[in-house]
């Protein structure tokens, strides 16, 4: 017999030629790959997962084997093999409890391919704050209820971090330690409980702005040297009621003016990682829709048409080009560059003024819109239409947000309209009695 370097080989010269041997236990019965026994006579499996060795023991190969004197049952060896191989299969670690609070969540992350890009810097923010705080280290089986508030309420105590970035961290965690549930690691998710009963919603809502205060802050534009050139752009955002994206996102080819029509099938967004795209309205919560001018609003697209200077190379979004407003490098304007000017405007406008305009952003005017279209009677069904929402609950939701006076105003409209329907219906039946 001939033996190999390898520990436990050894070759055997058999016809001229070299085979290798078999590992045998000390029953000689022939052991796997990944399996030995140790001197002791214990049964050993060992493998690799997520790049870290590990193993698993049993003084039985097989499940038929009888006890070393002395020892307590077990599993058998190949009974764990198979076991762990059919979890594998499924996706599931051997033992969840090697898994951190970080690893389960890029793990999560990992698996959710198709989401927007939006999503997608919202799972980046959450694994760096994982990966930095030592929360993100701890074993998932060690994280109890108690645990996860603990820590959301020092992220808004200590850590100072507003309602709605929690709100963002605690919706990522929630799905991954539900997935690890369902996956047999966990069998309870720390993190199902309501944000609100933990932490102060500390948010402030951006509500809309009255009428006399839109009017105030569109003269104020008209009549500023540096903000009036973008006065028709934001006269158009507080009258049609236009997500910021769709608004960016336009094109000479979306506006017809012979028709006085607006098309809005896309937005134009720019990512993380400085990238302009074009979603598509039917991928998002915004509908396809095409929007009607009121003869003020034909006005703004004319000029704005009209004073469009054309580039040299226009720039093209995924196919699209003929954008209505560029930035200083040439680029389609985005959000961003609108939510700076509405910033810089109001800051401007305070500064001069005693009586204080309230924050105002291109989210302010749509909601504006929407208020003010509700508050003239308008009917749900049209302004769900015009707003471009999926549910007629999120366009219902603005009509819960009047007040006192607009009750009154609106009864005070229904009063007048009975009033004016009888003086009607009286004057048919004083003509229908005089004709008879």
């Amino acid at each position: 017999m001939v033996y190999s370097p390898c520990r436990n080989e050894r070759l055997s010269c058999e016809g001229g030629k070299a085979m290798s041997a078999k590992r045998r236990d000390k029953k000689n019965r022939i052991l796997r790959s990944g399996e030995s026994q140790t001197q002791d006579g214990r049964y050993k499996y060992t493998f690799y997962e997520a790049g870290k060795q590990r193993a698993f023991y049993s003084w039985k190969l097989e499940p038929t084997d009888r006890l070393p004197a002395g020892k307590r049952d077990c599993v058998a060896l190949r009974d764990q093999i198979a076991d762990y191989k059919r979890q594998h299969d499924r996706g599931v670690a051997f033992r969840g409890d090697d898994y951190t609070v970080y690893e389960l969540t890029r793990r999560y992350v990992d698996l959710k391919q198709n989401v927007k890009h939006t999503t997608r810097a919202g799972y980046k923010t959450v694994l760096k704050i994982l990966y930095q705080d030592p929360f993100g280290t701890k074993r998932i089986d060690k994280v109890r209820t108690m645990d996860a508030k603990a820590w959301l309420v020092k992220l808004q105590q200590e850590e100072h971090r507003d309602y709605s970035s929690i709100q963002t961290i605690r919706g990522v965690l929630r799905p991954a330690f539900a997935m690890a549930v369902e996956d047999d690691l966990l069998v309870k998710n720390p993190f199902d409980f309501m944000l609100c009963d933990v932490i102060v919603n500390d948010s402030v809502r951006r509500e809309a702005i009255t009428a006399a205060q839109m009017r105030e802050f569109l003269r104020f534009v008209r009549e500023d040297r540096h903000f009036s050139r973008y006065y028709d752009g934001i006269y158009i955002l507080f009258h049609t009621g236009m997500r910021i994206s769709e608004f960016c996102g336009l094109t000479i080819q979306d506006i017809d003016l012979d028709r006085r029509t607006i098309n809005i099938d896309h937005q134009l967004q720019r990512t993380s990682d400085m990238q302009y795209i074009i979603v598509d309205s039917a991928k998002t919560d915004a509908g396809t829709r095409i929007l009607p001018m009121e003869d003020d609003v034909y006005e703004c697209f004319s000029r704005i048409l009209a004073e469009r200077k054309k580039p040299k190379v226009e720039p093209m979004v995924d196919g699209r080009i003929g954008f209505l407003y560029m930035d200083k490098n040439g680029m389609p304007m985005v959000a961003m560059h609108w939510e700076k000017y509405f910033q810089h405007i109001t800051e401007k406008y305070n500064k001069i003024y005693r009586v204080q305009m309230p924050k105002v952003t291109p989210h302010v005017c749509r909601h504006t819109y929407c208020s003010e279209k509700a508050k003239k009677g308008m009917n749900p069904n049209t302004l769900k239409y015009l707003m471009g929402h999926t549910d007629i609950s999120v366009t219902l939701n603005t009509y819960t947000h009047l007040g006192l006076i607009d009750a009154e105003q609106e009864l005070e409209r229904m009063q007048r309209e009975v009033k004016m329907s009888e003086k009607i219906e009286r004057r048919k039946q004083r003509r229908k009695s005089s004709g008879e």
